[in-house]
């Protein structure tokens, strides 16, 4: 009997310890949550490391909940900031981080949308740029990998991830044309869908900066092609990826010569790419099963193709155009007649090229044109556009 009552009270003194460990390990559920152990911890050293433990273990660093997204660093530093899409990848005030107590703990608060999803480097000491190191979200872009912020409601899309269980369609190597309208050389990938040798009249997808749309961990499109071809969401169909980088020398990229408003590269992309690709491939080859697609200055070629070119290109699939680097395109479309064009847009707000695409998004309602639109919580990146490939595929593509 002895025993049974020892028993019961060290039960009773010990499973307080044990609730008050639990809740020391399990993630932070609200802001105040974390600020009151914050408090708590930069006056004792063992609760400020058991914290730091308690963030990393559970995946929230950053920590974000609800609309309220808290950056957090460790290391020696003079100065400690965030640069990213919200910063316009630029030197910000508001974005310098706060050193917390006299830890080596640097914390940034900032508020975005729940369903966000944001692109940033840490800076250290104004000019030495690092990946989080405690967020293993990353993102590929242009100038290479950034870590990665996703708001709590964001979705990431299911189709960018390659799947062993599925047939794959294939992607040449690259091709060569010389162009007469350019005066140089343009390589070029072609998407074949599963099964192309039993197929025919097939339409196409013309990208350029394809080589950025065909990279696995940028544009992600094969990836996409495949996996919505393989689920039945979308009829067989080709993709042309066209490279501007100079064949001999890929360090050389020509896109802003080619993309913004330029009638040699629109007469090359219609009379003389879509002809040689009609010959030797089965395509569909009428204007109503072609799509333009571009993004940033390839939006704008693509817009501008559009108007140039309609009857060879009946869909335009613009991603974060910047279309105020080549303004006429508004005053173009303005002053034209509609054309037998479809159009599929879409952007970020308010870190993209959001006031651009609602300008033209006017111009095209006005219009009356057919349009798909697009406005999403994110940056001027790869990110934003590949979980969006599987939007456009369906809209032009999916059952009618």
């Amino acid at each position: 009997m002895r025993k049974i009552f020892w028993t019961l009270i060290i039960s009773l003194l010990i499973l307080p310890l044990i609730v008050h460990a639990q809740e020391d390990t399990k993630p932070f559920t609200s802001i105040e949550e974390f600020q009151t152990a914050l408090a708590g911890a930069l006056s004792d050293g063992g609760e400020f490391e058991a914290l730091w433990t308690r963030l990393v273990d559970n995946q929230q660093i950053p920590l974000v909940i609800g609309e309220t997204a808290i950056f957090l660093y460790r290391g020696e530093a003079a100065r400690v900031e965030w640069r990213g899409d919200f910063s316009n990848w630029k030197f910000s005030v508001s974005t310098q981080g706060e050193q917390q107590g006299d830890t080596d703990l640097w914390m940034l608060t900032q508020e975005f949308p729940s369903d966000a999803r944001l692109d940033y480097k840490i800076v250290i000491d104004r000019d030495n740029l690092i990946l989080d190191p405690n967020n293993p979200l990353q993102q590929m872009g242009s100038f290479g990998l950034n870590s990665e912020l996703r708001m709590p409601d964001y979705v990431p899309s299911p189709y960018i991830v390659y799947r062993d269980d599925i047939e794959h369609g294939i992607l040449t190597d690259n091709q060569l044309i010389d162009s007469t309208s350019m005066g140089y050389s343009i390589n070029y990938r072609v998407y074949q869908p599963v099964n192309y040798s039993e197929l025919d009249n097939l339409p196409v997808i013309y990208a350029t900066d394809g080589q950025d749309y065909a990279n696995d961990a940028m544009g992600s499109m094969v990836i996409v092609l495949d996996n919505l071809i393989a689920e039945g969401l979308i009829e067989p169909v080709m993709m042309v990826f066209i490279d501007p980088r100079d064949p001999e020398d890929s360090t050389i990229n020509r896109r802003e010569g080619e993309f913004l408003i330029n009638p040699l590269y629109g007469d090359f992309l219609a009379t003389e790419l879509v002809p040689l690709i009609d010959e030797l491939y089965d395509t569909n080859p009428t204007p109503e099963a072609r799509v333009m697609l571009g993004v940033s200055f390839g939006g704008v070629n693509a817009a501008y193709v559009g108007l140039k070119h309609s009857d060879v290109f009946g869909w335009l699939a613009i991603n974060s155009p910047t279309f105020s680097v080549s303004p006429v395109i508004f005053k173009q479309f303005q002053e034209t007649d509609r054309l037998p064009l479809n159009i599929f847009m879409t952007t970020g707000c308010p870190w993209d090229t959001c006031d651009d695409a609602q300008r033209m998004r006017d111009i095209l309602e006005e219009k009356e044109y057919p349009l798909h639109y697009i406005e999403v919580h994110e940056g001027h990146s790869w990110g934003n556009w590949r979980a969006l490939m599987d939007d456009m595929l369906i809209y032009i593509f999916g059952a009618k």
